[in-house]
């Protein structure tokens, strides 16, 4: 199948998704995860109408944001796990980090923001498990995080993100997760952005309010091999 044809696919479905969910498709944004995939994908994907564009590691981000150069309403998100001596590259090529989860990345991230620099946005990563090693802060941490976050001069708050456990019913997950969107609101009402939902998922995340899905394979195809 091309990739046009897997593009179209997925907007279908996602569509169908938002209408069962009694939501209008239009307030859900699609990004698209290019994670090993050449930078000529996103070229592909550009010409094609996509918009948001997802990537796992701060290297390929860099390298690609800047293979690919500065393309009229493109958004790069950084979606992996984010490290402080590398918020300065992220920062430098990404509109949207998905993946604080606790105060000193954010500060991180705040301190490599200039004066003249727009605000980043950024989402709070809600580890969804009871394995303290996995990414993301606990639930019961959330409300102070997200205070530290709203208190962050260069930040701009938008939301939640999580990646539903393997051994759960997403659905319940993503319920979860609406929940700490919750939270997060009543310390910044404008902080509306629920990122949930992959490949696999996407259709349970819809169900529960998510507003950006993170889509890889679906879309891109299989990943190219990587060592």
């Amino acid at each position: 199948m091309e990739l046009e044809d897997r593009l179209a696919g997925v907007d279908a479905r996602i569509a169908d998704a938002a209408r069962a969910a009694g939501r209008d498709p239009q307030e859900i944004t699609r990004i698209v995860v290019t994670k090993f995939h050449p930078a000529r994908l996103v070229e592909d994907l550009y010409r094609l109408g996509v918009r948001d564009v997802g990537e796992n590691r701060q290297q390929e981000l860099s390298e690609k944001s800047l293979t690919i150069g500065d393309r009229e309403g493109l958004r790069w998100h950084f979606i992996g796990q984010a490290q402080t001596n590398k918020a300065k590259a992220i920062r430098a090529a990404a509109a949207a980090v998905h993946s604080v989860d606790r105060p000193k990345i954010a500060d991180a991230l705040d301190a490599a923001g200039g004066s003249d620099d727009p605000p980043l946005d950024v989402l709070l990563q809600v580890n969804l498990t009871a394995d303290p090693g996995r990414g993301g802060v606990a639930e019961r941490e959330l409300e102070g995080l997200a205070t530290h976050v709203a208190g962050c001069r260069t930040l701009r708050m938008r939301g939640v993100m999580a990646v539903a456990p393997l051994d759960e019913d997403p659905a319940a997950a993503f319920e979860r997760l609406a929940a700490c969107a919750a939270v997060v609101r009543s310390v910044d009402p404008a902080a509306t952005w629920i990122s949930a939902g992959m490949t696999a998922d996407f259709p349970q995340a819809i169900a529960a309010g998510a507003t950006h899905l993170r889509i890889g394979s679906a879309i891109t195809g299989q990943r190219p091999p990587h060592g």
